[in-house]
């Protein structure tokens, strides 16, 4: 699909659709809230098609109006593109108005329906053309820092957590920032793929097939577990301090850290819970997480990591050395030379 040579894509659909998923960058401009399509709607089905359609031109008719109001300032060159849910009566109201103004307003064939197909099909064969580069290393061993840092040096990154917005473990929620639904996260995902270049690795942390409540497709995961390992390796101490930095947000609101905690009853039993939540109830912080690290996490990394990437055995050892910004830029350095040297 060629989005990228409109100026701007408009969303026509109720605010509920937009919200579930949409194109990345789409403005949402309903042309039916989610109280008049289901009003729409009713009459369609229970009194006939000719009154639901003069109740929804009505609407459409008014609400294009105040839409076309944000638009004024736009050149005469301007180029929209306009989509709804099949690429029918909504989208092509609007559209219709606009070429009518001036603009060059077009219609996305089929709609979200076609774009979401596009967008299914694209996430199962993109990720076989990538060379990927998977960082693993046990929980806190600072693997999202490296890849903010390897983005900084110029590397290619794909950061799965941060479209997910989910650090992908017990407690790794992130405050104020809901999970995207599946169809979004995999929207996001596509728009980052899509400018990657097939020419030059691409950095990307070793994930489960899920991430919080949120999926992986499927050919990206087949295509990370068959992909060239690193492995990061740091002290004890040092994890503690990036989970506690990660995780200063639950030691500020104990009752969300304690919900948390009994997600893992049925694992370690309700005794071992009770001991970290005391621990944390005494304010006993690095205790708790060397707790967590050693008890819950290590031996969880160490069966799903072995069992799933072929390649760990083989993986490059990159050590990191503290916890600050300097000693993530030092282990990007080690390795973005040598991942452009290879690839060339």
């Amino acid at each position: 699909m060629k989005l990228k040579e409109f100026d701007t894509i408009i969303d026509v659909r109720s605010p509920a659709e937009y919200a579930e998923d949409h194109i990345p960058g789409a403005i949402s401009a309903p042309v039916l809230d989610d109280a008049e399509r289901a009003e729409v709607g009713t009459r369609y089905k229970w009194e006939s098609p000719f009154e639901a359609k003069k109740i929804g031109a009505a609407l459409i008719a008014k609400n294009v109006a105040r839409h076309v109001e944000r638009f004024k300032d736009k050149p005469g060159a301007w180029r929209p593109l306009v989509y709804c849910w099949r690429g029918g009566k909504r989208s092509g109201a609007m559209a219709h108005i606009l070429r009518e103004i001036g603009w060059r307003a077009e219609t996305l064939e089929g709609g979200y329906k076609a774009y979401r197909r596009w967008v299914v099909g694209e996430l199962e064969t993109i990720p076989e053309q990538l060379e990927f580069r998977v960082i693993h290393g046990p929980t806190g061993s600072g693997k999202s820092r490296l890849l903010g840092a390897l983005q900084a040096a110029g590397a290619q990154v794909l950061d799965l957590e941060a479209l997910a917005a989910h650090r992908g473990s017990v407690l790794g929620n992130l405050p104020g920032r809901p999970q995207p639904t599946q169809k979004m996260f995999e929207s996001l995902l596509l728009d980052d793929l899509s400018v990657l270049s097939r020419s030059t690795p691409v950095f990307v942390e070793g994930e489960s097939k899920k991430i919080g409540q949120l999926q992986v497709p499927e050919a990206l995961i087949a295509r990370m577990r068959a992909s060239p390992c690193i492995l990061l390796e740091a002290g004890v101490e040092t994890r503690v301090d990036l989970l506690l930095d990660e995780y200063r947000h639950f030691l500020e609101d104990r009752a969300t850290l304690d919900k948390q905690l009994d997600c893992l009853v049925a694992l370690h039993g309700r005794e071992r819970i009770a001991e970290w939540k005391a621990l944390a109830a005494r304010g006993e912080w690095r205790e708790f997480v060397t707790r967590l690290l050693v008890e819950h996490y290590d031996p969880a990394y160490r069966r799903s990591a072995q069992r799933n990437f072929a390649q760990l055995d083989a993986a490059q050892k990159v050590a990191i050395s503290g916890a600050d910004d300097a000693a993530f830029a030092r282990a990007a350095r080690s390795l973005f030379p040598r991942a452009a040297l290879a690839a060339a």
